[in-house]
């Protein structure tokens, strides 16, 4: 057999069928929405499709014997490798029609995000508000118990214990309620994640940011459902709304979950990946005894070993 004069010319071939395949996994993850394994198995089965046919058209390439039946064989992979090339390079495309829209999406992604930033620090206004409001209220009924003893007791004050001390047990009650023990940490908890959310977003990584763009949502919503159980607490006789904070969000999933057309980038991009893949066929020879074209078309006698 002819050897190849460059000794490592399949490692084209592995290296076209990783780099489109990484491609079409983040095509993938897009149409799928952050689906790993369906966008994993799929974006496998497409690269593997196509440095399947290039390699095995090579290998034909270089037979030393049934040349009329390899040959064939040699024109109809590369003739199906066409059009799987043709096919596939939609999905392909994607990763890169879905960039093309990538300031829009870092844009709107981003103001998703922005909205949980002022939350908690509004919570801790509203909770303020309503500690020194309720004190406020506390200590002008204490100042008015001898003009509205009724009133006094309606707030279950008991006589017999100093005021100071049952102002400072309803207000510490108030406070827990409205600013739990681990109201600090499901604050930090947040901000991490914010942070790390923005980052991804500005970053531009397009694996986080299809997973950051399914969570930002849920998670927003989940922590406004989180503070405004907390205000649903109310003191004795506390006449006050419980936590509002408006959340609207911009849904981009269609953006990135219905195939883009192909750009020129994405079209030259493949074209040089189907050309790396078939650079180990053109620049492999066909052996001496390779008859040539005579034995297809019929020019010529053919011997047995070129069958």
């Amino acid at each position: 057999m002819t050897q190849s004069k460059f000794p490592l010319a399949d490692l084209l071939i592995v290296l076209g069928t990783l780099v489109f395949g990484f491609f079409c996994f983040l095509s993938l993850n897009f149409l799928f929405f952050g689906e790993t394994m369906p966008s994993v198995i799929w974006a496998s089965v497409l690269a593997f499709i196509l440095g399947g046919l290039a390699f095995c058209a090579k290998l034909l390439k270089k037979t030393s014997t049934k040349f009329k039946t390899c040959i064939i064989w040699e024109w109809a992979l590369l003739f199906f490798f066409v059009v799987a090339a043709l096919v596939f390079v939609y999905p392909f495309s994607h990763y890169f029609a879905v960039s093309e829209q990538k300031a829009d999406i870092q844009s709107k992604v981003t103001a998703n995000i922005m909205q949980a930033d002022g939350m908690f620090v509004e919570y801790e206004d509203y909770a303020n508000n309503r500690l020194n409001m309720y004190q406020r209220r506390l200590n002008s009924v204490v100042a008015a118990k001898k003009v509205n003893p009724s009133e006094y007791h309606k707030y279950e004050f008991e006589d017999g214990i100093p005021d100071n001390t049952q102002v400072e047990n309803k207000m510490f009650i108030l406070k827990s309620k409205l600013f739990p023990s681990n109201f600090e940490e499901m604050k930090q908890v947040s901000t991490d994640w914010l942070t790390e959310a923005k980052n991804t977003v500005e970053d531009w990584k397009p694996i986080g940011i299809v997973n950051v763009m399914k969570e930002v949502e849920k998670q927003i919503t989940n922590w406004y459902e989180n503070l405004k159980d907390l205000s649903s607490y109310f003191g004795q006789n506390e006449i006050t709304n419980e936590f509002e904070y408006t959340l609207t969000f911009d849904n981009l999933t269609d953006k990135i979950t219905e195939l883009g057309n192909s750009t020129l980038l994405s079209i030259i991009s493949a074209i040089g990946i189907y050309v790396l893949m078939l650079l180990s066929y053109f620049i492999t020879k066909r052996h001496p005894r390779y008859p040539g074209l005579k034995m297809i078309f019929g020019t010529g006698g053919v011997a047995k070993n070129e069958l």
